[in-house]
């Protein structure tokens, strides 16, 4: 089975922000800013064919997961929602070292 992947708003919002701060440290390093966004594209993409083997964000919710995206000595994570009709709807995404969502 393969399932369509999409982002809301709020989730592009984040992978802007996530881009933004890598070169707000350094502006000049634009190259380290697309491989962190390559990543957390990457690790998106896994979802299209097993959305299941994520960890699920609430024990008694099993459709709202949580994807672990590595890169560097951290990472991203993205929130996601498994639904019905073969969708998978990124809700947000975070640095491993941000405290939540937002």
């Amino acid at each position: 089975m393969t399932y369509r992947v999409r982002l809301t708003r709020s989730a592009a919002e984040d992978l802007e922000r996530l881009y933004d701060f890598i070169l707000e440290r350094d502006e000049r390093d634009w190259a380290l800013a697309e491989r962190a966004l390559q990543a957390i594209r990457d690790g998106i993409d896994t979802l299209k064919t097993s959305p299941f083997t994520c960890r699920k964000a609430q024990p008694n919710v099993p459709f709202l997961r949580e994807l672990v995206i590595a890169f560097g000595h951290s990472g991203y994570v993205a929130l996601f929602e498994i639904e019905l009709d073969e969708t998978v709807t990124i809700l947000a995404v975070r640095h491993q070292r941000e405290d939540d969502f937002h």
